[in-house]
């Protein structure tokens, strides 16, 4: 007999649902204010407990596609002694969008809820899948 599968804080199955979802919650972070793309990297990390991490090359594909769509600004900012650096902000279309992107996310999670039952522990190591 196998040995269960370990598992990891980050599932090779999520980058699917992250690449799908990286705009959404990039938009998320952004609503509580501008930041770089570091800051919103470190933001998502901290909210999903570092389940969620970001490749470099995802984010920034993501924010200049968010900025080409209007749904985000960026404008470079110095700090003293500091090299110069974007910072983005969501414009209202982001919001609006932000909120249509909820309202979807919603139904889809209610559905999915649904189909597989109330998950309210991830599976640990020790115990059989």
């Amino acid at each position: 007999m196998r040995a269960p599968k370990k598992i990891e804080p980050y599932y090779p199955d999520e980058r699917e649902l992250l690449r799908g979802n990286t705009p959404t919650m990039v938009l998320a972070v952004l609503r509580d204010g501008p930041l770089h793309g570091y800051a919103i990297a470190r933001e998502v990390n901290r909210r999903t407990g570092d389940a969620l991490r970001f490749k470099q090359g995802t984010l920034y594909a993501v924010l200049h596609a968010l900025e080409r769509d209007e749904w985000i600004a960026g404008n470079w900012e110095t700090g003293d002694g500091e090299r110069p650096r974007k910072v983005y902000a969501m414009t209202e279309a982001g919001q609006a969008e932000l909120a249509r992107r909820t309202v979807v996310w919603d139904r889809f999670a209610k559905a999915m809820a649904r189909v597989i039952g109330d998950v309210t522990e991830e599976p640990n190591a020790s115990q059989p899948a």
